[in-house]
């Protein structure tokens, strides 16, 4: 994919994130990329990582070859913090946002529609569960014979 796609970031975008001495980091690029497809898949890190070690359509995706071992989960949160640290997540979202623009995908100021059936589930969830609070309120209210608690101590002083 890296080689097919010039909207990813490359290894350049990002070198002052990282030192010159230890062992050397993963490609920027390519952890750029496992953040957008876990943001997408909704994964945790480790889940994330799991999935560049076990899946077939991400180590494609992140051209890695087949037996690539992946890396440890703590390696995302360590490069999420250096973006944040040297604010540079601007950096990666503005240079992937340039390539969407040139390809047609998103539009200079116009209107994007979203997919909103996770807000419509959400509602629902929460519209169920005031209809079980209230079912549940109505129920006391009718085995305390219409009367509350709190009416019952206030005609008992």
């Amino acid at each position: 994919m890296k080689a097919q796609s010039s909207s990813l970031p490359e290894d350049e975008d990002f070198l002052d994130l990282f030192s010159e001495k230890g062992q050397p980091a993963e490609s920027a690029w390519r952890l750029a990329l496992v953040m957008v497809m876990q943001y997408a898949e909704g994964l945790t890190d480790r889940q994330a990582a799991d999935a560049v070690r076990t899946r077939i359509d991400w180590k494609y995706a992140l051209s890695l070859e087949i037996t690539d071992p992946g890396f440890d989960f703590s390696v995302l949160g360590e490069f999420r913090g250096r973006l944040l640290t040297n604010q540079a997540e601007r950096r990666l979202f503005e240079k992937m946002l340039s390539q969407f623009r040139e390809r047609g995908w998103v539009k200079e100021r116009g209107k994007q529609r979203t997919d909103s059936m996770h807000v419509r589930a959400s509602i629902r969830a929460v519209n169920r569960l005031e209809c079980v609070g209230e079912t549940m309120r109505h129920a006391r209210s009718a085995a305390s014979g219409g009367r509350s608690r709190l009416a019952d101590r206030a005609h008992a002083t």
